[in-house]
């Protein structure tokens, strides 16, 4: 079972190996807090399974929000622990550039407030397996375009790239690069920049790298699941 509360809505995914067998997509308007077990036991209930037959719990660990990180790991964590299980940390972004298909170089972007978004460029594999090509970090849009501008075959991905499609498609343009959308049709070694479709069920990539990990039998003790913030967040910049 994986969940996906690092961004809003966030969603739960009941997977066998590669094949889903329910999910749960959240409503954004709605807290994590309130609705995650909902999701959680309606998920069970569609594929007539309960806890007991959960065998690896696996959670977004972040970036994202930090309320939503720390709502989603504590259950899992929590689940986990009670029914003798191992967990699975995924990182947010790892999920978002596999929910984007293959590429040599996919920006992975999430809104992370202040008017900055989290980032990080990742390749993913005709596999599916995602490989890290620099660290997550967070920067102003125009920042982050500074950043990977140089490049001129990328595929964009994630929440924030479709917050700042006009932006990054008004850069490209300026650059002479060729900008398109549904970057997930085109081929691996498209050339030019490729916006990816918005996925809003982010879960199903979690569960999938959780079965990659799980094969190479890289899973964790619940009590050592642990989030990536990468910068403090609001109330923690506001201490003195």
């Amino acid at each position: 079972m994986s969940v996906d509360t690092a961004t809003l809505g966030g969603s739960v995914c009941l997977a066998r190996g590669s094949t889903v067998l329910a999910l749960r997509v959240g409503d954004p308007e709605v807290s994590h807090s309130n609705s995650l077990l909902k999701d959680i036991n309606k998920c069970l209930d569609r594929a007539a399974a309960s806890l007991k037959d959960v065998g690896l719990f696996a959670a977004a660990s972040g970036p994202g929000s930090f309320t939503g990180l720390r709502i989603g790991l504590a259950t899992v964590k929590a689940l986990a622990a009670t029914l003798g299980m191992s967990c699975v940390g995924i990182p947010t972004l790892h999920a978002v550039a596999h929910a984007a298909g293959p590429a040599t170089a996919t920006v992975a972007l999430l809104p992370a407030g202040r008017g900055e978004v989290f980032l990080q460029l990742l390749s993913v594999s005709p596999e599916g397996s995602v490989s890290s090509l620099d660290e997550p970090a967070h920067l102003s849009p125009i920042n982050v375009l500074e950043k990977y501008g140089a490049l001129k075959t990328l595929k964009w991905s994630g929440p924030g790239a479709h917050m700042y499609r006009d932006l990054l498609e008004s850069y490209a343009r300026e650059k002479g690069i060729e900008f398109s959308e549904n970057g997930l049709l085109k081929p691996i070694q498209h050339q030019g920049w490729t916006l990816a479709p918005e996925q809003k069920n982010l879960s199903r990539h979690v569960a999938a790298l959780a079965f990659q990990q799980f094969e190479r039998g890289e899973v964790v003790d619940p009590h050592s699941l642990s989030a990536i913030y990468v910068r403090l967040s609001d109330a923690e910049l506001k201490c003195p």
